[in-house]
């Protein structure tokens, strides 16, 4: 099928429906949905080079991830994000440009893009407190929206970011109720703006209850399994060891797991953990009743989020900064219970 045959099918001129195929502002929603639908039912994809030399666009949205010794962002929580993101791009004709390179070349990277109109769009992926990557975009004029925020910028710019602070001050409160007063926190890296607000939920919720936080039960790292193991391990070697954790995602806290069952402790009775970022396609924390409690947020859904937000700003449907606050969903697990001393006093009474 061709575009002809389409605009035919529709009773609409062809030049409606290319406009509409590819985003024009001056189409209606209500045209541009239909349009779409019809398309997809006679499995109408339109040729990837006229529609570019249609709209003057690339057609290509560009991730930059920048190679460090300290973070490392692809992971399971960056393939689920891109899955989401890349379904979206998919329905919309875009391609997808993932470049990595080293830290010191990721401000000449975006620069190089910008210059050669290699792509009509930027995702800002880990963004760190000040991140000076939004400044330069602005100067750049490359439509850009970051996954997260950036604690401290004064400008206004597009971002989807998981209240962080809500999620950790929620899963230290949760412990609390539960009796727990020496609570842990097993954070990402000091220096990344969601680690930021995640420390000031988790103290927040502390003082609330009239505790006050112990920088040796706070720890910040990359978040792998190797890293939840060996930080629990030296808090357990602690004279006053924690009896329950918040920890920045599940993959720390499988390692959380490990260490626990190593000293013989079992995690919900002995230690009680409260996980992040549990709903990945690789590590699935699901069922009537999951392993891990958590408060839990799709980065699939953040991914699909993003880029339909890019590619409004790019089509000109979207005006204005996209700024979108995603909640967290507390789910209790197997990975909880009371703090000893209220165990103790439930079993005497």
């Amino acid at each position: 099928m061709n575009l002809k045959d389409l605009s035919n099918i529709l009773g609409l001129s062809q030049t409606t429906v290319s406009r509409a195929l590819n985003g024009y502002p001056e189409v209606s929603e209500a045209t541009r949905l239909k349009v779409q639908e019809v398309a997809r039912a006679h499995n109408y994809s339109p040729n990837a080079r006229a529609k570019r030399l249609a709209t003057g666009r690339s057609m290509t949205i560009g991730h930059i991830l920048p190679v460090s010794k300290k973070h490392e962002m692809v992971n399971p929580v960056f393939a689920d994000f891109i899955a989401g993101a890349g379904e979206v791009y998919s329905e919309n004709g875009y391609d997808l440009l993932l470049s990595v390179v080293d830290d010191e070349n990721e401000a000449e990277s975006y620069r190089s893009l910008a210059m050669r109109g290699a792509v009509d769009g930027i995702v800002v992926h880990g963004p760190k407190v000040d991140d000076a990557r939004i400044a330069l975009l602005q100067d750049l004029d490359m439509p850009f929206v970051v996954h997260g925020r950036s604690s401290h910028v004064k400008s206004d710019y597009s971002w989807v970011d998981v209240n962080n602070r809500r999620a950790f001050e929620r899963a230290t409160g949760f412990l609390m109720d539960l009796g727990h007063n020496r609570i842990a926190m097993l954070n990402g890296l000091a220096d990344m703006d969601f680690a930021v607000r995640r420390t000031i939920g988790y103290e927040a919720a502390l003082k609330a209850g009239n505790i006050v936080p112990d920088p040796e039960l706070m720890c910040f790292g990359e978040m792998t399994e190797n890293y939840g193991f060996e930080v629990c391990r030296k808090l357990l070697e602690l004279p006053d060891p924690p009896t329950a954790m918040v920890v920045s995602s599940i993959i720390p806290a499988i390692g959380v797991r490990r260490a626990l069952g190593g000293a013989g402790l079992k995690i919900g009775r002995d230690m009680s953990v409260v996980s992040h970022d549990d709903d990945l396609s690789y590590f699935r924390n699901t069922g009537d009743f999951p392993a891990f409690t958590a408060v839990r947020s799709s980065v699939r859904e953040a991914g699909r989020r993003v880029a339909s937000a890019l590619i409004n700003m790019i089509t000109g449907r979207e005006e204005g900064p996209h700024q979108e606050m995603l909640e967290v969903e507390l789910t209790v697990g197997q990975s909880t219970g009371p703090a000893p001393a209220m165990r103790r006093a439930m079993q005497q009474r």
